[in-house]
């Protein structure tokens, strides 16, 4: 999927492991295949998780422990289950970089399964107790998403240089990238609430995956999950319980435009799945425009 993506092995897994955890020698090792860009992840027996991080980083390990705090500060703060960190590995023969493993999260994760009014409750039920978690004096900080819309003006030029519907994208983001802000104070947010992070159970919300993102940002951040995985119907039943005005919707659907409009070129060939949730998302939008 990447220029400078790193090749990650189960045979080098299985040496790192035994290496460097003996306790888990005996727990059978096997890869995932996932929609995810970020790491290469190993199931370990059937409690754990190893994470290996598909491209080179000078500060890969301050970045995992960045994760781990994150994901140990939501843990408990809600009545979906979030990954537990559990250790940080080495680097070593066969794979450069320090990688982490968490506790394995049940659940199955949303493609294109078709989620409902009650999912949609749940959904809000989450982002109402992330929110509720202090921040501590902390505001957003970086160049992701969640703090200036218009920060984002050159990598939407690149996006807009690769897609077929240019000028009526175009007309979308120069309305949505003039939303002001208001004055609601950052919040606290998943900050990735894509289907591949999420987990479901009978059409429920069960778990949700990837929390190392949770920080400070945009309360309209965590609304692109509306937009990634909820058609009009549903998606109104999220607005409707989290309350929502009209300029916080809007900018949630700002946020989801951006996150959206760089998947389909980018991974067309290397992630389809990931390519189709930008396709689908930005014809949602473009729908209720």
């Amino acid at each position: 999927m990447h220029d400078d993506q790193l090749t990650v092995s189960a045979g080098v897994v299985r040496s790192l492991v035994d290496e460097q955890f003996p306790a888990w020698r005996e727990l059978p090792l096997k890869p995932l295949d996932t929609q995810g860009t970020v790491n290469a992840i190993f199931r370990l027996g059937d409690g754990l998780t190893a994470r290996f991080p598909l491209q080179p980083r000078a500060d890969a390990r301050a970045w995992l422990e960045r994760e781990a705090a994150a994901a140990a500060e939501l843990l408990g703060h809600t009545r979906f289950a979030t990954p537990e960190p559990i250790a940080i590995g080495e680097p070593g023969p066969g794979y450069p970089l320090p990688w982490s493993v968490q506790t394995w999260v049940p659940g199955e994760v949303v493609t294109d399964q078709i989620l409902g009014d009650e999912f949609a409750r749940d959904l809000a039920e989450f982002f109402s107790a992330v929110r509720a978690i202090p921040v501590h004096n902390r505001k957003f900080s970086g160049p992701g998403r969640g703090g200036d819309l218009k920060a984002h003006d050159e990598w939407m030029e690149v996006c807009l240089a690769h897609s077929e519907n240019a000028p009526a994208l175009r007309r979308v983001w120069s309305e949505l990238r003039e939303l002001p802000r208001g004055d609601a104070p950052d919040v606290m947010n998943h900050g990735d609430l894509i289907p591949g992070n999420i987990l479901t159970a009978y059409g429920r919300l069960e778990g949700v995956l990837d929390v190392g993102g949770l920080g400070p940002a945009d309360p309209a951040l965590d609304l692109v999950s509306g937009w990634h995985l909820l058609e009009a119907g549903p998606r109104e039943t999220l607005r409707t319980a989290l309350g929502c005005d009209e300029l916080e919707w809007r900018r949630g659907m700002a946020w989801a435009f951006e996150q959206a409009m760089g998947l389909p070129w980018y991974y067309e060939t290397t992630n389809p799945p990931m390519a189709a949730l930008g396709r689908r998302t930005l014809a949602r939008i473009l729908s209720s425009f």
